[in-house]
């Protein structure tokens, strides 16, 4: 953001606006952060002066204003240096041949050169000042430049170009104040023409001045500014759930979904039949949210009231007839639901399983029923490794044996957003218990990002089962994610595997874990390419995830790369101690820490790892570090066992300076080669500490 020093009434807003086909709800969160930052790096390449920048969306626009736009642009000022001063000018001060020449090809006058003293003498400047684009011709280059360089996942070509946009793109307004910035995008010229809200206007609108835009488009049925749709919906919801007498259960994704489907949102307030409560709330509440973007309304204690919250993309005339259609709507898709709800409850839920044989999970990969016996083989063996006892055991492997069967009921054929929802609701009322039918559900969490994690022990082991098998399936026939290529979802199973690792604070060794997933897809015929380039990909997949995750969390990328150096194989443990690296970084101790362990590694990390010889310790500064030492060893070896890397990174720390003042006071290269030796074998101690927590040497000195 800039400020222009000229009269503000010389300042006009500007306005682009990319008028498309409906639009994905999707895309907007992400979209519209990427279009406020993709613009002010624009306008501070071409120098425009303005006040604030906005972006904006509705399904059918993506609008851009800039506010205050300054008539002129921001001016370049050049400064480049030319000779010392004792060639440019010679004794009675008369500019040479050579102050003459600079100033020429730097397009100044020689009178107009400075001279400036520095530290190696005096030297000539030129500087050269450039006027400040016209508003209008920068504009015209932003706006070119930001819509050819936004980018989108699935994004698409039309017409004979080659350019490739989220949606056919209908019609372009761009103004500048009451000017048209003259752009024009595959055939498509700028203009200050727009269309209103889809159904309650017809034809063109003219926009005269961009400052008048917003309030245009506002009396023409659509509110471009997507907070105040959002209010609109959130406040007619929360007043519709109150007047029914409950509340409405929150639901962020949803809200912002229906905040960028209407560009004229009407909130109303329905029923259904109060009979269809008997079905299970995770199946009203998936045909309300997931099918008809409802929102239930509950009462205090989170039951379900028959009154849900919709929003109409309209204004509220004939309201009633809508309120009828929506009720119409969801009371067939329950009704439909109570019916599958009834037969498959028919059955028992163990009944399903051989039926996965007949689903194919890949045809690379065997049906879904080979996927669920290596969940099992893979649940037994995960909860071995970890030391579960037998009851746990037992709930794993039966839990591992249902957890994909209610992929065969009618519910989940007609509702897929239910499958483990279902089969933990059916496990129960088969008489499967509390622990098993939990598991079954849970096993499918994380399902997307930021949702919850599972809890329980056998939830945790199936759930990290299911994704290696899936992961290590995947890899073994060749299909590994590349750039935005991942039709199978693979990087949000690797991303689910570490979040559980780690929130759950599971020390299980990842290489283990893909080497047995790999190695039964091995004994089942299904690998198409070599255990260990497979195991390989698996783990580098991990660490990628493993790296990102700490890097998001505000961790220095250094001291990511310096905790992972000496492993990532336990990922609890590995948060752990990028986390400690981050939290002792601030301190000068540290900075020093890292200097000696870089100093000591580079004369005594690959050369000599003997024991120290006390007797030949002659030098004050080598006894004190040699005692440093012994006393660090001792309390470290202790905090090891407690996982304290804090602490570890504190007596670290304390090294600091006997390390220091070892490298000022004591030539390690003596003559005599056995105090040489005596005296690298000592420094080989650093590294050799430090390496319980993190390779040092990665840490960026600069940074520290």
């Amino acid at each position: 953001m800039s400020n222009s020093q000229g009269a503000s009434l010389d300042k006009r807003d500007a306005v682009l606006e990319i008028g498309t086909e409906e639009l994905p709800a999707r895309l907007f969160p992400d979209l519209i952060n990427m279009m406020a930052e993709s613009a002010e790096h624009l306008l501070k390449e071409e120098r425009v002066e303005y006040s604030s920048v906005g972006a904006y969306a509705t399904p059918r626009r993506l609008v851009l204003r800039i506010k205050e736009v300054a008539p002129f642009g921001r001016p370049l000022v050049r400064e480049v240096r030319g000779p010392t001063y004792g060639v440019a000018f010679d004794d009675a001060g008369e500019p040479t041949r050579a102050a003459i020449g600079f100033a020429h090809a730097q397009g100044v006058d020689v009178s107009d050169l400075i001279i400036k003293e520095e530290v190696k003498g005096k030297f000539v400047y030129a500087i050269s000042r450039v006027p400040g684009p016209e508003a209008s011709s920068a504009l015209k280059d932003v706006f070119t430049r930001f819509v050819r360089g936004l980018s989108f996942e699935r994004a698409m070509r039309w017409g004979d170009g080659g350019f490739r946009f989220v949606r056919p793109i209908r019609w372009l307004l761009a103004l500048l104040g009451e000017d048209i910035i003259d752009i024009e995008i595959n055939d498509i010229k700028g203009n200050r023409f727009t269309s209103g809200h889809r159904f309650l206007t017809s034809g063109m609108i003219e926009v005269h001045r961009a400052e008048d835009y917003f309030d245009i488009l506002e009396e023409a049925y659509c509110i471009v500014n997507q907070d105040k749709r959002r209010a609109i919906v959130e406040k007619g919801i929360w007043e519709l759930a109150e007047g029914a007498g409950g509340q409405v259960a929150e639901d962020e994704r949803l809200l912002t979904e229906l905040t960028y489907l209407a560009e004229h949102p009407a909130p109303l307030a329905g029923r259904f039949d109060s009979d269809l409560l008997s079905l299970p709330k995770e199946v009203i509440v998936t045909s309300m949210k997931a099918h008809q973007r409802f929102f239930p309304i509950q009462d205090r204690e989170g039951a379900l009231l028959p009154v849900f919250a919709a929003v109409r993309d309209g204004l509220d005339t004939r309201i009633d007839a809508v309120r009828k259609g929506y009720e119409r709507v969801l009371s067939a898709r329950l009704k439909d639901a109570k019916f599958f709800y009834e037969e498959d409850t028919k059955s028992r839920l163990d009944t399903y399983v051989p039926g996965l044989e007949g689903i194919v999970f890949h045809e690379g990969l065997g049906t879904v029923l080979e996927k669920t016996r290596r969940i099992v083989a893979l649940s037994e063996a995960i909860a071995d490794r970890l030391e579960y006892h037998d009851d746990t055991k037992a709930k794993v492997k039966r839990a591992a044996r249902l957890c994909k069967a209610d992929l065969i009921t009618n519910m989940v054929r007609e509702f897929p957003e239910l499958q483990g929802v279902m089969g933990r609701e059916y496990a129960l009322l088969s008489g499967e218990n509390e622990d098993t039918s939990r598991a079954i559900f849970e096993h499918y969490l994380p399902r997307f990002r930021g949702d919850i994690l599972p809890e329980s022990p056998a939830g945790v082991i199936l759930a990290l089962a299911d994704r290696i098998d899936t992961v290590a399936g995947f890899f073994g026939i060749g299909i590994i994610p590349s750039g935005s290529e991942d039709p199978y979802a693979l990087r949000r199973s690797i991303s689910g595997i570490v979040s559980i690792l780690h929130e759950r604070e599971v020390h299980l060794w990842i290489s283990w874990l893909a080497r047995k997933a790999v190695s039964l897809l091995e004994t089942g015929a299904m690998l198409k390419r070599s255990s260990k380039e497979t195991v390989d990909d698996i783990l580098d997949g991990l660490g990628q995830r493993v790296r990102s995750s700490l890097i998001d969390r505000g961790i220095r990328y250094d001291l990511v790369d310096a905790a992972m150096a000496i492993g990532f194989d336990d990922v609890p443990d590995t948060y752990k101690r990028a986390e400690a690296l981050q939290e002792a970084s601030v301190t000068k101790e540290f900075a020093l820490a890292c200097t000696g362990y870089t100093r000591a590694s580079r004369l005594a990390g690959d050369i000599y790892h003997g024991a120290v010889d006390p007797s030949l310790l002659s030098e004050p500064a080598e006894r004190t570090l040699f005692d440093a030492l012994c006393m660090a060893e001792e309390s470290i070896r202790i905090m090891l066992g407690e996982k304290d890397y804090s602490g570890i990174l504190k007596a670290l720390s304390e090294l600091a300076e006997p390390i220091d003042v070892f490298f000022e006071d004591v030539l390690v290269m003596a003559e005599y080669e056995s105090v040489r030796r005596n005296r690298l074998a000592l420094l080989a101690r650093i590294p050799s500490l430090v390496r319980a927590v993190a390779d040092l040497g990665k840490v960026v000195e600069k940074a520290v």
